[in-house]
């Protein structure tokens, strides 16, 4: 590999390319979207085999941070590509079908200053602001989850200011303001609806929720997001 390549350290050399395309990825050379190279013209850029960039390439499709199209060529995975990547849970209909949801229906958002367990969970300044964002989302006209969701005004500025705030975010943090989620992590547990989500759900007080916390970041691990969702245990598969 020639040197202005070349990875520190004792890795695998099929590793380190996976670490030169992230790298590129990360620096925005290589956007959501973007095609890559063809192996050919990377193994002679790298100076090393074929055999080699493809192993890096199919590594990095099994991570979901690149996608095949028409068989051997690789995009930049962008969010709009696969929009159920990174649900470990799905939301279904009456008739067990998984869907995503619907519509959404915005109780409130506001930008203020963080919360101390805001500010741990998006790693944070105590002193930052985000923008908080409160909804129902529904499927089939029946409301079947509550959302809470905190974002670092600071990568999402303006959000909601001037349009209105669409139904998928994801989607939007990309296509607006260029920051793409890559990974989240998930944590489930039960818990009971409150009497203000009741109202909301069509619920009693008291009645069975099944609680999802989100944390949802960028390729380099940056948090973007936290969502907590409350949803209706019969609509939720796991």
């Amino acid at each position: 590999m020639q040197s202005t390549h070349t990875v520190p350290g004792g890795s695998p050399l099929f590793v380190q390319v996976q670490t030169l395309i992230i790298q590129r990825m990360e620096d925005g050379i290589w956007p959501p979207g973007k095609r890559l190279p063809s192996e050919f013209a990377l193994a002679k850029e790298y100076d090393i085999s074929q055999g080699t960039v493809r192993k890096a390439l199919d590594a990095l499709v099994h991570k979901n941070l690149l996608i095949r199209h028409q068989g051997r060529i690789r995009f930049v995975l962008s969010y709009s590509d696969q929009h159920e990547l990174f649900r470990s849970f799905h939301l279904v209909e009456k008739n067990n079908t998984a869907q995503s949801p619907q519509t959404s229906h915005l109780i409130f958002h506001q930008r203020r200053k963080c919360l101390p367990k805001e500010s741990k969970r998006l790693k944070i300044s105590k002193m930052a602001y985000v923008l908080n964002i409160r909804r129902v989302r529904g499927m089939g006209g029946t409301p079947v989850t509550i959302e809470n969701i905190v974002v670092p005004d600071c990568l999402i500025t303006g959000l909601g200011q001037e349009s209105k705030i669409p139904n998928e975010l994801y989607q939007l943090y990309e296509q607006a303001y260029g920051v793409t989620i890559h990974k989240a992590v998930e944590h489930l547990r039960a818990g009971t609806t409150t009497h203000s989500e009741a109202a909301y759900l069509s619920l009693q007080e008291g009645d069975p929720l099944l609680e999802i916390d989100r944390l949802a970041a960028t390729l380099d691990g940056t948090p973007v997001e936290w969502r907590v969702s409350r949803a209706i245990p019969a609509h939720i598969h796991i």
